[in-house]
Parts: C-alpha cells; structure tokens; sequence
C-alpha cells in the first residue's frame, strides 16, 4: 500500500473547501438552473442613482398595486429603491433581494479580506474593470511602501438596499453596509503606522453592483465604492 502523503491531503482538502464557499457566494449557472448570482478601504465614490427605466412590457401589464410593492421589498430595500428594484425583477424573473443581499454580505467580507492581503486576483473575479484597477492601485503602493496590512470583519451589522434603477439592460444596486471592522497597517519593521489591532471600529459604506439581466452570467460586480462615515 503507498504511503500517503497527509501534508498534501490536507492541502487538497482545504482548496476544495475555499473553491466551495467561494461557488457557493459567487453562483454558478448551468442549463437547468439560473442562480441570483453573487457580487462585492472604499477607494472610488459610487455615481449617484439616476430615475429607473421601467421595461416596455412591465408597463403595459398595468401598475402594481402599492401595497403589493411595499410587501415585495419591505425589510430588505428603503422606499427610494422600489420602484427600481420592480423594474429589475420585471427583467429578471429570477432576480430574488434576499439572494442578492447574502451573496452581498460575502463578497464584502472577501473582497474586505483580499484587499487587505493584497490578493489581487481573487477581487479582479468581483469587480468591474476601473473598479480593479483603483483597489489594485492601492495595493500596488501599499507593497511599494513596504507596508502590509490586516483587516478583520468583526460582524457585519447590516446590509440593506438603498438604491436601485435598470437602465435598458443594466442592472444597478447600491447597498449599504453597516460593519465592525478590526484594521492595521504596519511598515517593513513591523511598526504600526496606521489603525490598530486592539480597535474595533464601526463603518458605513455604500457599494454599487452592476449586471446586465440578458447576460448568461449569474454574477454582479462591485463598480463603486463610497465611505459615508
């Protein structure tokens, strides 16, 4: 019988486990299924929301009763972002807030997490092109300086959709997030220089996504950033 090499089987065991949660926040699509999709230091501020665009045939199916939309998006959307999310889901039957939001809240934390270590192949697989680049930039100087950084997400508070708006094909989804972060930047000797590792601070940023609702690919991608304190 060979021997095993138990090393290596743990190293295999924990990339399928990574790969896994990885599909599971992202999506994935096949033929007999069409998932909501996935997504998402706040580097670039967010375009604000323009008035949503309602589908031709949405419209002419007549207008949802107030009270239906109010059941459909209340707890997981603000008021202002109704109307546009009513355009999205007529767009894209499989469209589900509840989904969006979950996969939401973990591509926050990797995308949190991937920044601060400096991994910047796993953000360029959530993010719009000149979303990447701007996070990648900042990684860039951040090695160049001989700094490394730690993040951790002690929690996060909420997540909540604030604005929504479907402009001919293209989706667009701000949320926002209400966090507890743990952050230190520290210099090539070790001494902190920025944040500390004993401190919890609170955050709230807001995030934009974007997808087209025609595209075969379930995923949403991060376009923007904003702090909003």
């Amino acid at each position: 019988m060979p021997d095993i090499d138990l090393p290596t089987v743990i190293f295999a065991l924990v990339a399928l486990f990574v790969a896994y949660k990885l599909r599971s926040v992202l999506g994935m699509r096949s033929d007999s299924e069409r998932p909501t999709g996935g997504l998402l230091a706040p580097l670039r501020r967010a375009p604000g929301p323009a008035n949503p665009v309602v589908p031709v045939d949405a419209a002419s199916s007549g207008p949802t009763p107030p009270a239906v939309a109010a059941d459909r998006w209340k707890g997981v959307a603000d008021p202002a972002a109704w109307s546009g999310l009513d355009a999205i889901a007529a767009a894209d039957k499989s469209f589900s807030p509840e989904g969006f939001l979950s996969g939401a809240r973990g591509a926050y934390e990797i995308i949190v997490h991937a920044f601060a270590a400096g991994e910047s192949a796993t953000l360029r697989g959530l993010m719009a092109a000149d979303a990447f680049a701007n996070f990648d930039n900042a990684i860039r100087a951040r090695a160049a300086a001989g700094h490394t950084m730690s993040t951790t997400v002690v929690s996060i508070d909420g997540a909540t959709i604030v604005a929504a708006q479907l402009a001919g094909t293209m989706a667009q989804i701000g949320v926002r997030f209400a966090s507890k972060l743990a952050s230190v930047t520290r210099d090539g000797a070790g001494t902190v220089v920025d944040g500390s590792p004993a401190e919890v601070a609170d955050h709230l940023d807001l995030w934009t996504f974007m997808r087209d609702v025609r595209s075969r690919d379930p995923n949403w991608r991060l376009t923007a950033t904003q702090a909003e304190r």
